[in-house]
């Protein structure tokens, strides 16, 4: 079928304008911030980087200790801080902390979707009911998070933030559950943004590698739990595998200031996007390859949390302890 050359017109006049609208610098100063999972790790380091900005930040975390150091630590610097304790997976407390931001600040400019749940090991050792949970914290929740939030965000044309990650991108052996429920965020970032834009609310997905944030202790660890985690924590914590955390918020808040539609972070999600989008049987085979040298599964289903399996190879890593130690993760 032929179209004609006044539509073709009219639709490339209209992407143009959405894309300027969307693409447009995003000035930050005064923003009200709403981050979940801001207590500790990438949240607090987000955190720093919006307030460095001038943002007023909320930060919604389950652990009041935790909310409690990390807002005493942005409060140091002169930042202006709000705290509400709450479960994303819980429907009332999303609501609660959109209510509390909006009381406290007067309404909602950007919306962050951090908080989320790890799992490593075997896929064996995983049942379907991990699955279901870390579904229901890193992809259903920010659905959740992100609808209930739509009339603030639709008030003060705002933003919302998509923390994905490139194992949303490239399923990652030992990761099942984790990938599967980032890829579902990668999609879910992109329907939002197509949906969304012509209320003139923008969204921004992005796909950090490995990041240095100190988090990989409060990872469940299946199987092998000692090789699994001692492998997770080296590789999270290896300066050329994994980035500073403060580096990586800096590049996610610039993908949100640009309105870019997705931004991977890092250069190793960078390098596998770009594998897997050109050679993706290459990909496949070598992830499958990799995967023959990871450790076994076990007859046990069983998950720990990864700080109840240190060895004397993790706990000495200076470099590991030293983040867990900048980002509230102790």
């Amino acid at each position: 079928m032929r179209v004609p050359k006044r539509l073709m017109l009219a639709l490339g006049l209209g992407v143009l304008a959405a894309r300027k609208v969307l693409r447009a610098p995003y000035d930050l100063s005064g923003k009200s911030v709403l981050i979940s999972g801001g207590s500790r790790g990438l949240g607090l380091a987000l955190a720093r980087e919006f307030t460095a900005r001038g943002a007023r930040v909320t930060l919604l975390a389950r652990d009041a200790g935790e909310l409690e150091r990390a807002a005493l630590d942005l409060r140091a610097g002169g930042a202006t801080v709000h705290t509400v304790v709450g479960d994303v997976t819980i429907k009332a407390d999303l609501v609660r902390a959109l209510e509390e931001t909006a009381r406290v600040y007067g309404g909602l400019d950007v919306l962050v979707n951090n908080a989320g749940l790890i799992q490593v090991g075997p896929l064996e050792n995983m049942t379907e009911e991990d699955f279901r949970e870390i579904m229901e914290v890193n992809a259903f929740a920010p659905l959740r998070f992100t609808r209930a939030a739509l009339p603030l965000l639709r008030a003060r044309r705002g933003r919302v933030l998509m923390i994905a990650s490139v194992g949303g991108k490239v399923a990652v052996p030992h990761l099942a559950p984790y990938s599967v429920s980032k890829f579902a965020v990668t999609g879910l970032g992109q329907a939002l943004r197509a949906e969304l834009s012509r209320e003139g609310v923008g969204v921004t997905t992005v796909c950090p590698a490995l990041m240095r944030t100190g988090s990989a202790r409060h990872a469940e660890v299946k199987g092998k739990a000692e090789q699994e985690y001692a492998l997770f924590a080296t590789l999270d914590n290896f300066p050329l595998v994994s980035l500073d955390a403060d580096k990586a918020a800096r590049r996610i808040v610039n993908a949100l200031v640009r309105g870019e539609a997705e931004a991977m972070i890092g250069g190793p999600a960078l390098l596998l996007r770009y594998a897997q989008a050109l050679a993706p049987q290459l990909t496949a085979d070598l992830m499958a390859l990799g995967n023959r040298a990871l450790p076994g599964p076990t007859t046990t289903d069983r998950g720990v949390p990864g700080a109840s399996v240190e060895t004397a190879l993790t706990r000495r890593n200076p470099i590991k302890r030293a983040a867990e130690a900048e980002w509230n993760e102790g």
